[in-house]
């Protein structure tokens, strides 16, 4: 057997014992890493700062934390605390009340009135409480298991952002690519997943903005609300649907008919039609514009805008960063395949 034979399968041999070991933690690696490589940029000016690159990656990581993971985790925390706290006497009422709003609708809403008798017909309550009960248990789990998978990203990520350069270099000498090629793949994926982390911070940040600050005036916890309509946000198509429709229902509930129809109107007019669709692309694009300096490198903003909900639908909430990534790694293996072509052709 030949010298070259025998490595290649101890390295297979021993790349499958590595899957088998890590398995239950790449996705949180994989996170990681591409996170880090979102932020490069902002760990090559932290260690420009205090010049080091261990207080550096603190710094960054704490950061990350911060403004990531933290809103996320207390917006879980509080919903499961909600959530555990309500009664099977509140969907008993609640169901009372939306079979008497429907049976006697408000005049400006009777053309509903035979749809949803119809729909009643097949409400059942103890379907209902059951369901939202397990629901509460599922989102329960969900957020002790969302805590333990951001505390190993925040982990990794501060692994990979103090080692990253290493890593990088090492990489380069053992992948059989040329020195450009190697560059212009790290080059490429770190400018697309730069645009993508701090277009879905500011997007996020915007849109729940809008809300939160509409319904403090409403007298509701604008903070909460607000991180989770800014997280909703990120679900294509239903997303801001899941957080105004509650809120509909319960002003009605309540007898507030008017500030029911202003949070429906004020939710689908302004934020899901305004800033949504017209406003994020171009958060986007100015985001685009003020990273990327090279033209070459710049990806079409509408790209990232799909690319983010194709993610969403397919791998869930880190799918707003798998897909991205995808995505920019495909173009970037084409762009590879077309420097070859023309080297061929010349």
């Amino acid at each position: 057997m030949k010298p070259q034979y025998f490595v290649a399968i101890l390295f297979a041999t021993s790349l499958y014992w590595m899957y088998l070991l890590y398995s239950p933690f790449l996705l949180s690696m994989m996170i990681a890493a591409l996170l880090a490589i979102s932020t490069a940029n902002l760990q090559e000016l932290l260690e420009k700062l205090f010049r080091r690159r261990l207080l550096a990656a603190f710094v960054s990581s704490l950061l990350l934390a911060i403004l990531f993971f933290a809103p996320l985790g207390y917006f879980l925390g509080t919903l499961s605390i909600k959530l555990n706290s309500l009664k099977p006497e509140f969907f008993i009422n609640l169901e009372i009340y939306i079979r008497s709003f429907i049976t006697n609708p408000p005049e400006y809403l009777l053309f509903i009135k035979p749809y949803a008798i119809d729909m009643l017909k097949d409400i059942n309550i103890n379907s209902i409480t059951s369901k939202a009960l397990s629901i509460t248990g599922t989102i329960g789990s969900f957020s002790a298991s969302f805590v333990k998978n951001a505390f190993l990203v925040i982990i990794f990520y501060f692994f990979a952002q103090y080692n990253g350069s290493h890593i990088v270099e090492f990489l380069k000498r053992v992948v059989q690519m040329s020195v450009e090629e190697t560059t212009l793949l790290a080059r490429e994926l770190s400018s697309v997943m730069s645009v993508v982390f701090y277009s879905i911070i500011v997007t996020a940040m915007f849109e729940g903005a809008l809300f939160g600050i509409v319904v403090s005036f409403m007298g509701y916890d604008g903070i909460l609300f607000g991180i989770m309509y800014g997280f909703a946000s990120l679900i294509p198509v239903v997303g801001g649907v899941l957080m105004w429709l509650p809120f509909m229902i319960y002003e009605f509930y309540i007898g507030d008919s008017a500030s029911a129809i202003f949070i429906a109107l004020y939710s689908v007019i302004v934020i899901s039609i305004i800033a949504d669709t017209f406003i994020k692309p171009l958060i986007i694009k100015e985001i685009n514009n003020r990273l990327l300096k090279d033209e070459d490198s710049k990806i079409n903003e509408l790209i990232i805008f799909f690319a983010i909900i194709a993610g969403l639908a397919t791998f869930g909430f880190w799918g707003m960063i798998l897909g991205p990534a995808i995505t920019a790694f495909f173009l970037t293996i084409l762009k590879l395949f077309e420097a070859r072509t023309k080297e061929c052709e010349v």
